[in-house]
């Protein structure tokens, strides 16, 4: 089947203020590119639509849904709101889209998982906000459209899914969201010793979970290692009727919010190497801190989904969208030219130290302990 693709338009001019790590344009980027590339398919992308407080009641708490559309209204949280839900504390601010935007990212990754009930691909670039918890705000993420999409897959029958996160901060929301659900299995690759300081290569969440921990410095080798040695064989052994992957291009090598050392490659191996292992494959956003890269590597995954051919430089109209891009950190000042002029970046190979080595084969050491479901 044709892969979908599902943007919206709320994410061009909303920003979580000048000075957050999110002031800057990602989906927009993304979706600018895969135009001007001639990537659009058909008819062009499905408009996301915003989840309403009923549906998002599937996870989240009501009152804690009407506190973010109170926030919306008032542009402010009230001293309560921000010490019980974290809405305007702890790094998540109040924003003039503070619930119409990620309501719109739960709508678009539930209408994924709807899309792709009886089989297919969807990529839904807002979504992958895998921190948001049952009632507060949590690591930018106000709701958790990972969740909401994997209970829609489960609400419609499917019973066997695998949820996998490749963002350098571990999928902490979501592995506690279905730690006592053996329906879903959740695999996170994330930096060792970053926020949120979970995701131990021990933490199994009950069995249904592995963390693979890696060091900074994280290359491409050590990711076709872990991709080989780690994710493949459980994916294999669990059969599974859908596969969720997050998508987060904070592990890039130039991000400034991990010291991961991945290019883009690295991404599009896996979403490549997992294309076909379900009938089913939903492909998220995530993380992501410095626009030429984000919005570079996720034009590449809607390539890598469709067979694509990536030019090696890029044609005016997409030059043009990554030169008009600002960006207030240092590596804003004074960018290379193949940000502006190219999607791949040059592959970044390297040794694969024992640390890696390790946590791959720790996670795969009881294989035979891992099954699909008896039906």
């Amino acid at each position: 089947m044709t892969p979908q693709l599902i943007g919206s338009e709320i994410y061009r001019h909303s920003s979580y203020g000048p000075k957050h790590p999110l002031a800057i344009p990602r989906v927009s980027t993304a979706l600018d590119l895969i135009e001007a590339l001639g990537w659009l398919p058909p008819g062009g992308w499905i408009e996301a639509p915003m989840a309403t407080p009923a549906e998002l009641a599937r996870f989240h708490a009501p009152d804690y849904i009407a506190a973010l559309q109170r926030a919306e209204a008032m542009q402010r949280a009230t001293p309560e709101d921000q010490a019980r839900f974290h809405i305007g504390a702890h790094g998540n601010p109040v924003y003039r889209e503070v619930f119409s935007r990620p309501a719109t990212s739960a709508g678009g990754c539930m209408l994924a998982a709807r899309l792709t009930a009886k089989g297919g691909v969807v990529y839904c670039l807002g979504g992958g906000t895998h921190h948001g918890r049952t009632d507060r705000a949590s690591g930018f993420c106000y709701l958790n459209d990972p969740v909401l999409g994997l209970l829609t897959w489960l609400d419609a029958g499917l019973d066997n899914v695998l949820y996998v996160d490749i963002d350098a901060h571990h999928g902490d929301g979501v592995q506690d969201a279905f730690r006592d659900d053996p329906r879903v299995f959740t695999l996170s690759v994330h930096e060792a010793g970053r926020w949120p300081q979970t995701g131990a290569v021990e933490d199994r969440a009950g069995g249904a979970a592995r963390n693979l921990p890696v060091p900074p410095g994280f290359n491409d080798s050590e990711m076709l290692w872990v991709l080989h040695q780690a994710i493949l064989p459980i994916t294999l052994r669990l059969q599974p009727q859908a596969i969720m992957l997050q998508c987060g291009a904070d592990a890039l090598e130039e991000d400034p919010l991990s010291r991961l050392a991945l290019s883009n490659n690295a991404h599009w191996g896996v979403v490549r190497a997992l294309m076909g292992l379900a009938p089913r494959l939903l492909v998220l956003g995530g993380g992501g801190y410095n626009p030429w890269t984000v919005g570079r590597c996720w034009a590449g995954v809607w390539a890598v989904l469709n067979g694509y051919d990536i030019p090696e430089r890029l044609p005016p109209a997409a030059e043009q969208v990554l030169r008009a891009l600002r960006f207030g950190r240092a590596a804003g000042r004074n960018p290379p030219d193949h940000w502006f002029t190219t999607l791949r970046d040059m592959p970044r190979p390297g040794v694969v130290r024992a640390a890696v080595q390790r946590v791959a084969a720790a996670v795969v050491r009881d294989l035979a302990t891992i099954a699909p479901p008896v039906r």
